[in-house]
């Protein structure tokens, strides 16, 4: 049974969706936290709506915090917890997708999921284990889930540009690498890699720059 995710939304400048931008939130944020990016955003993708779900697990003590799945390490679940968390918020994200892509009428390579911390791990999670593969992931400041088995649950392959800051002390800088040599071992092509220098665990104006050249070639804009 998945569960349906809030969502919010930032219309194409143009008035005409021609393809969609999926903000992935991380831990402890909500949609609304990534969407303030349609704006800097937006100016250069005019065509392109900007979705934003909600997280479907609300966080006690987190007053408009969500989480995709439980982490261990930070609210003392259990790793069966955090695996069953990742395997429900996977359907929720899959359907979600599904639904959108009907509903706006638009085919997965005009889609383009742009990941944050526990989002990009979602994004990376998902989207290769879809049928037909999106336009791209951009993954900030997150890592690959179980690297060592990733390519045993790969189906699609897309362009995927990581971000990461030097200076991150929530998700080691380490965690970059590590993903680019997984991906690149399960017949990923093209891997990208930005480090934002100076930045701690965020989104730098140089990463974003990276991100929106990304986003504008993989869309072909």
């Amino acid at each position: 049974m998945t569960r349906v995710l809030n969502a919010g939304r930032k219309a194409p400048l143009s008035g005409d969706t021609r393809s969609i931008v999926v903000f992935v939130h991380g831990y402890g944020a909500n949609g609304a936290d990534l969407l303030g990016l349609a704006d800097p955003l937006g100016e250069h993708l005019p065509d392109t709506l900007f979705v934003a779900p909600d997280a479907p697990e609300t966080i006690p003590g987190m007053p408009n915090g969500y989480q995709w799945f439980p982490i261990p390490w930070l609210d003392g679940s259990s790793e069966e917890e955090a695996e069953r968390g990742i395997m429900a918020a996977a359907d929720d994200l899959n359907a979600f997708l599904d639904a959108l892509m009907v509903d706006e009428d638009v085919l997965p390579e005009q889609v383009v999921l742009f990941g944050f911390s526990q989002g990009t791990m979602m994004s990376l999670h998902v989207a290769p284990r879809r049928e037909d593969p999106v336009a791209g992931i951009v993954a900030f400041s997150g890592r690959l889930l179980s690297p060592e088995t990733f390519k045993d649950g790969v189906v699609s392959r897309m362009p995927v540009l990581l971000v990461h800051g030097d200076a991150d002390d929530m998700v080691p800088p380490q965690s970059l690498p590590q993903a680019a040599e997984a991906l690149q071992e399960a017949g990923f092509k093209e891997v990208y890699a930005h480090i934002m220098k100076g930045t701690g665990h965020g989104i730098a104006p140089d990463g974003l720059s990276v991100a929106l050249a990304f986003m504008r070639d993989k869309l072909s804009l």
